[in-house]
């Protein structure tokens, strides 16, 4: 055996366990991506498990906050419906007494039209000249005055 087949066999045997150590390397690499896979796994797992718990989790609050403020909501509408049927009950209480006053100021009115009519009044309603005071012309003194009241 020369010299150059012992070197290509030395650097045969090394490349050899050079290349077995990269295939146990590698598959030392496989077995630990296995087992981060797995690990992968059950994180998404656990991820979406706290996904949904917070997506429930904050529909009940919307549900209840949706469910307050609807009965909130009903409340304010049916004291606005009391509110306009009172209002309804006093607006046709109050036609109903302007619509009796008004008859009777038809009644009223009928009657005075009457009275006009046939001259019934025995007030003087006539146009009279009645005459005004003349001016004075004279003068006037404080003491004329005391003197006269």
């Amino acid at each position: 055996m020369s010299k150059e087949e012992f070197e290509q066999r030395w650097a045969r045997k090394g490349l050899r366990e050079m290349l077995s150590a990269v295939e146990e390397s590698m598959e030392d690499v496989k077995e630990a991506l296995d087992g981060f896979e797995g690990h992968i796994d059950n994180w998404k797992e656990q991820f979406r498990d706290y996904v949904k718990m917070s997506l429930s989790s904050t529909m009940d609050k919307v549900n209840e906050l949706f469910d307050s403020h609807k009965d909130k909501l009903s409340d304010r509408n049916d004291a606005l419906e009391a509110m306009l049927m009172a209002l309804k009950e006093e607006t046709m209480a109050t036609t109903l007494a302007l619509s009796t006053r008004i008859e009777e100021l038809e009644g009223e009115l009928a009657l005075c039209r009457a009275a006009v009519g046939e001259g019934v009044s025995s007030a003087a309603l006539s146009n009279e000249y009645v005459p005004k005071p003349k001016k004075f012309v004279g003068t006037r003194s404080a003491c004329d005055v005391d003197n006269f009241l």
